[in-house]
Formats: C-alpha cells, structure tokens, sequence
C-alpha cells in the first residue's frame, strides 16, 4: 500500500489549505468545489473517494473548524445510492449522518426500526448529529438497512466545540432507502471522524513544539529539557501513528480493504485525545486558558472521540472484527 497522496490528491490538499488560510467560511468551500469532492462528476461532483475526503477533513481539523457531515454523506450516497439520490444530496445546502443512539456506539446495531407498507416508514431516535439541525436531509441507519429521511423532530444539542448537534426523532417517518445494510456507512464516518482528528492533533503539535521552543525556564528555552523532549516525542509518535492508521483505514475504504482498519483508525482517534493531555502539560497554565488556541484543540478531540463512542467502543468492535 502506498498513502503518498497522487497528483490530484496533493493539488486538493493545496486548494484546502489555501482557502482555509484565508478563513473561508463553508460557502467559499462549496464554491470551490471542496464540499462536492466525494460526488460523481455527473451531478457536479469530482469524484473522489475516501482519501480525498480524509484530505480535505485533515485540513479542517488542523484549524479546528467544525466537522462538515456533507463530505462523509456525499460519498455514503455516491458509494451506495441511485443517481437521482446523488444529485438531491448534491443540491441540498447542508446533509449529514445518523448514526449515534442514546447510550450506544456507532458501531452497535441500531435499534431504530424500518418498516415497509407501501413504502419504508423509520421509527427510532438518533443523537449527536453533526448540524442535525439544520441538515436538509440526513442518512439514517436501522436494522433494515439505510436511508434518507426528513425528522419528525429535532432536539438541539451543542457539542463542547460549540458544533451543533441534534437528537433526531422518527415516527413512522417516510424514508427512502439507501443500501440494505449500513456497514457501509459507518466505516465511511469512521474513517472521517479520523481524518479530522488527525488534522486536529498534528496542529495541537504544531502549536505545542513552536510553544517549548520559544518558552523560558531556568535561561534556557523548555525544549531542552529531556523531560520535556520525551513527552512531546510521546505526542508525536501518537500523531504519526493516527495518521497511518487512518490514511490506512481511507485507502481501505476506496479500495474494499478489511474493516478492521478503519476500527483501529478509531481506536487511535481516542489516543490522541490522550495526547491532547501532553500538550495541555506542557503549556502550563496557559494550555488551560480557553482564549488559547490549545484550548479549542483539545475541546475538538474530545468531541471526535465521543462520536465514536470512546476507546473501549472502538476495541470491542476490533476484537469483534477479529
């Protein structure tokens, strides 16, 4: 397997890096194209797996933006609907993923139910949906299967990043579906929870090194320390090892590989919340200052770690994958 991102892949990533430079707003990235990167080329898309959207996701998390569900909806649809399901997520303004129940993982079967007279009708509950909101259309998961749906009702939820969240609440909601099972799915949104934090610990460690550099202790500046070089070297070894696993876990997903690595690009999501710890250590006092960046760092990879249900979730799903 070779991760080294192609031509097309490295230009996405300069394109995403320079208008996130320029604090372009989800308008100016729909603009360019970024938000339809994993749609057909038929309904205005690029046509990009899972990698181009760990590439784009990457870069958003490494400024601590908000998690864009499109990216991971788009190429559910792409991956599994019809071509007219394609295009109507591709004109909706925002669209995102069901698929967290009160008290489960991602990963556990959903309990929401699909019933079929006439037509798919979906009763269940779903939580914790990234811009449930405000979503135009959401990808739901029941035991019968996946689909898209509208909600009965919307209970607003915030997350400790700020992001809006949602409970979604079906009764015998009309619903179309998607795909027979919503195995799919989930490793898809596996593998972009990954993707953005990753982006969100690698800028953590950015910000952490320029800080031990530049900061003073005794005359001489904290990145002399042993002590200090240990731990950050610790950060940094938790950071390469989240990016292998999840450019892994992407490269699976485009390519039919086992799940088992996408489970473990997961697993690694919640390590590098850990790591988040080290940086926070370092920076003293101010790693606790919620006006310093650091701060919406580790606000960021905690929310991520809990959208996949934590670290005993993630080794649950490993061994059972095993």
């Amino acid at each position: 397997m070779d991760f080294a991102l192609d031509d097309t892949q490295q230009e996405l990533r300069e394109l995403a890096v320079d208008l996130l430079a320029r604090d372009a707003g989800e308008d100016r990235l729909r603009e360019a194209g970024l938000l339809g990167v994993c749609l057909p080329e038929e309904v205005g898309g690029a046509g990009l797996g899972a990698v181009g959207m760990a590439v784009v996701l990457r870069e958003i998390g490494a400024r601590d933006l908000p998690a864009l569900p499109v990216l991971a909806a788009s190429l559910t649809i792409t991956r599994y609907g019809t071509r007219e399901q394609q295009a109507r997520l591709g004109q909706a303004r925002v669209s995102t993923v069901a698929l967290k129940e009160p008290g489960r993982a991602p990963a556990d079967p959903p309990e929401t139910r699909a019933l079929y007279s006439g037509g798919w009708a979906l009763t269940g509950r779903k939580c914790a949906v990234p811009y449930g909101a405000v979503a135009d259309v959401a990808l739901v998961s029941a035991a019968e299967g996946l689909f898209l749906a509208r909600p009965d009702e919307v209970v607003p939820e915030f997350a400790s990043t700020g992001e809006p969240l949602a409970t979604l609440v079906f009764d015998r909601t009309p619903a179309e579906k998607v795909a027979d099972d919503a195995e799919g799915a989930l490793l898809i949104y596996m593998t972009a929870v990954a993707a953005q934090a990753s982006g969100v610990l690698a800028g953590a460690l950015e910000l952490t090194k320029d800080y031990i550099k530049t900061r003073k202790q005794f005359g001489r500046s904290l990145a002399e320390f042993q002590a200090v070089t240990m731990q950050i070297a610790d950060v940094y070894i938790a950071s390469r090892a989240l990016d292998v696993a999840m450019w892994s876990a992407a490269w699976g997903v485009d390519n039919q590989g086992p799940a088992g690595d996408v489970a473990l690009a997961a697993y690694h999501v919640s390590e590098a919340f850990t790591a988040l710890f080290t940086c926070q250590h370092l920076h003293g006092g101010l790693g606790l200052d919620v006006t310093y960046p650091l701060h919406k760092s580790f606000a960021h990879a905690k929310h991520l770690s809990h959208l996949l249900g934590g670290a005993d979730a993630q080794l649950d799903l490993i061994g059972a994958l095993a």
